[in-house]
């Protein structure tokens, strides 16, 4: 009976347990926050993870977001890092961490932007939330659109600068936070102002100091941002690069400043030390053609959809591929249509897969066609 009870509660362990990949068995009593995070950013993989779905407060974390759209905004041309934004009463009555805007100040988007990532100015952010948006409410509202289009299932944002007085339903969690530094850090001009450790404003009159102690001391750091209040302790996002892998470590709920640094770069380092990226070495000979019935094409040679890029723990060895195509198809066939796959191992470990893909449109063959194909051979 007890035997019975035993093999019960290890089938239901491992029914409920969160699933990842590559979670591994980093001691959490090392990682002091209340929820924490490991994701590799070249392919979404989670190295590790922690309470990482738990609704938490994120404070200042909480503008990764408000940088994101800020940055997608310039992309877009809606906003140049020229425009003149001038400063509201709303923005300069923010607490916290600022570079002190008087209102009806003027100051460039890429100065405030400067000052939001840099120092974390909750009056910048706030400014920038307006230029955007036309609004803070409209900006909020954008920003958890974002999330939703991320995929942030546990994220909902009630102002942009993180301040949680205020916000009683303003929450995110680590695997949320993980998504919106992977998005931003796809955006290589944010890294000119997250590696910075000292820049200023006004002539020299303000000095912007990084709130991030990481990018003075951790090998390959490239971002992003920290965070603290009285509710939700002291947070981060950290992003780092090394032999061309970029990982992103989330860390909410820390009891101190230095344990939030020390267990973001305990992650990372042990994320570099066991792991790598590999690109896919594909043989094309291996791809078979596909027929096309009732095509004006008869047949099809597929394509991998994208440049896929794996994430294999080092010393990863017989990386093999095997390649799977149909046989056949009926038109008509769309530009981008399913047409079989290649499986990724390691080993006899499927560690991914690639696509395989219709390079272009094939119409499906009509009477008309019919008959010109007869004329042409008459």
């Amino acid at each position: 009976m007890k035997k019975c009870l035993l093999a019960i509660i290890l089938v239901a362990a491992l029914i409920f347990a969160p699933f990842s990949a590559f979670a591994k068995g980093a001691d959490n009593d090392e990682i002091k926050a209340k929820s924490a995070i490991l994701m590799c950013m070249d392919t979404g993989d989670v190295i590790y993870q922690k309470n990482d779905k738990e609704h938490l407060s994120p404070a200042s974390v909480t503008k990764i977001m408000t940088i994101l759209l800020v940055l997608e905004a310039l992309d877009s041309g809606k906003i140049k890092m020229t425009d003149k934004v001038t400063a509201s009463a709303d923005a300069v009555k923010m607490g916290g961490s600022q570079i002190w805007l008087e209102q009806g100040e003027v100051m460039t988007v890429e100065e405030l932007l400067k000052a939001v990532i840099i120092a974390s100015a909750n009056d910048a952010c706030t400014a920038l939330g307006e230029h955007v948006g036309g609004s803070v409410s409209g900006f909020v509202k954008m920003m958890n659109d974002r999330a939703k289009e991320l995929g942030c299932n546990d994220t909902n944002f009630e102002n942009c600068n993180g301040l949680d007085d205020t916000a009683a339903n303003h929450y995110s969690c680590a695997y949320d936070l993980a998504l919106i530094s992977c998005e931003v850090m796809k955006h290589k001009t944010v890294e000119k102002y997250t590696t910075v450790w000292l820049d200023s404003l006004r002539g020299g009159e303000t000095e912007l100091n990084n709130t991030n102690k990481l990018v003075n001391t951790f090998n390959g750091i490239t971002g992003l941002k920290t965070g603290t209040t009285s509710n939700a302790g002291f947070c981060i996002s950290a992003t780092a690069r090394r032999d061309g892998m970029n990982l992103v470590a989330v860390i909410l709920g820390s009891e101190t400043s230095e344990d939030r640094f020390e267990s973001a770069a305990k992650l990372l380092d042990m994320g570099f030390a066991d792991y790598e990226v590999i690109k896919p070495k594909l043989d094309k000979k291996k791809i078979k053609a596909v027929k096309v019935t009732g095509g004006k094409d008869k047949i099809v040679k597929p394509v991998p959809s994208i440049s896929s890029k794996f994430l294999v723990k080092k010393g990863s060895d017989n990386i093999n591929y095997k390649y799977t195509s149909l046989s056949k198809t009926a038109a008509p066939v769309k530009k981008g249509d399913s047409l079989g796959k290649i499986t990724v191992l390691s080993g006899e470990s499927k560690i991914g897969e690639i696509s395989l893909v219709s390079p272009t449109d094939i119409a499906k063959i009509d009477i008309t066609t019919i008959f010109s194909d007869i004329l042409l051979k008459i």
